[in-house]
């Protein structure tokens, strides 16, 4: 039996931020996660970081490389009826966004871990979290044939929407959901950017997105149906999608090269009304998902982290729960002002329906988005990141 402060389900972003924010407060926590190491690792996700989240990052010290490799870029490009758009929101207040892949992150986080010395389990198998209802849950698990129990005074569920830690929530805690009618197939290439940021393509027969995560390998995504079975798209099809829906009369056709990572990503829209139950509190995915359009997913993670770590930081110093008590109702307003600009993105670049009244409707708000300096600060506020609800660690006093 292992006694810790915290024990985290999840070595994603929010488990292993968190895990950092608590050990620089002195706070002793437990990582475990069920994937291998090198599963972790190598996980393909979301790769636009807000300034925000870059922020406390280097602020936590596990940011060097990032600041070394990532893409800095001050908005991103626009595409409709054969015109780009660039949306300049640096201009604005001069912050940025940065690309920078999830799994550099991860790999970061576990780097530094692993450095410090501190407790990290891969592999763990038949996870239990009991005793929720009490000051002392208990958090058992299989590794190498043996099973392992740790008693802890608080649980953090960091494991995904299909991990054991959000099934624990009372029967009566309502989940808030939105299944889009369509899915994102992404690929990873050896091609260059088609531009130097970057781009939405609102086609009208539907979106395509490109990316990049260096100067010669992009991440791009087509609008599909829900229902589509990858084994159906060739690379020639493929291609040949993403040159139709990226046609433009002011820049060169798209590169094409070898395709050598394909996905396909349902969209849909998660919110889990309240976060927390006893000793039990619920961090990223967990708690919450947003569609790809606009990145927030691996941003809220951290911003989750934030609350939690300070919150715990608040109880350990003090003794004072209250901030452990408010934890969900001072995570919610960010987490709700994310999903509304993924909404934003999501309902006016991609095609839902063929009636001509829509497409009108969308049309009108993308020229909106291309001409009005204050559409796209309001966009760029979001966009690059809002203030995170409390900073990591409550001040020293």
């Amino acid at each position: 039996m292992t006694r810790c402060q915290v024990a985290i389900i999840g070595a994603g972003p929010a488990g292993l931020t968190l895990a950092h924010m608590l050990a620089r407060q002195g706070i002793d926590a437990v990582v475990i996660e069920a994937r291998s190491e090198e599963y972790v690792r190598a996980r393909v996700r979301a790769g636009v970081i807000e300034n925000s989240t870059v922020d406390v990052l280097t602020d936590l010290g596990v940011a060097d490389r990032l600041h070394r490799e990532a893409l800095v870029h001050n908005g991103f490009y626009l595409r409709f009826d054969r015109t780009t758009h660039h949306l300049d929101f640096h201009r604005f207040d001069g912050r940025h966004a940065y690309v920078y892949g999830q799994a550099q992150i991860v790999a970061d986080l576990i780097d530094a871990r692993k450095a410090a010395g501190l407790p990290l389990v891969f592999e763990a198998s038949d996870v239990t979290i009991d005793g929720i209802d009490t000051a002392t849950p208990e958090v058992s698990y299989t590794v190498d044939g043996r099973r392992e129990h740790i008693v802890a005074d608080v649980v953090a569920g960091c494991d995904g929407f299909h991990g054991i830690s959000r099934t624990l929530l009372p029967a009566d805690v309502r989940t808030l959901e939105r299944v889009y009618p369509f899915a994102w197939l992404g690929i990873l290439a050896h091609t260059t950017p088609v531009t130097e940021e970057g781009m939405y393509c609102a086609h009208p027969d539907g979106l395509s997105v490109h990316s990049m995560r260096g100067e010669h390998i992009t991440r791009q995504y087509l609008q599909v149906p829900a229902d589509t079975d990858l084994a159906d798209w060739s690379d020639d099809r493929i291609w040949a999608e993403l040159k139709h829906r990226s046609a433009s009369d002011d820049h060169p056709e798209l590169e094409t090269g070898e395709i050598f990572d394909r996905s396909l990503a349902p969209l849909r829209s998660v919110v889990t009304e309240r976060m927390q139950t006893g000793s039990l509190f619920l961090l990223g995915d967990a708690a919450h998902i947003v569609p790809p359009t606009g990145a927030k997913g691996l941003n809220l993670a951290v911003s989750d982290a934030c609350v939690l770590s300070h919150a715990l930081g608040q109880f350990y110093r003090s003794g004072d729960r209250s901030w452990l008590e408010s934890y969900t109702d001072t995570a919610l307003p960010r987490i709700w002002a994310a999903q509304n600009f993924s909404w934003t993105l999501t309902s006016i670049l991609h095609r839902f329906t063929d009636d001509p009244f829509d497409e009108g409707l969308r049309r009108a708000r993308l020229r909106r988005w291309a001409s009005s300096d204050a559409e796209q600060q309001a966009l760029g506020e979001v966009y690059v990141g809002l203030p995170f609800p409390t900073p990591w660690r409550p001040e020293q006093g």
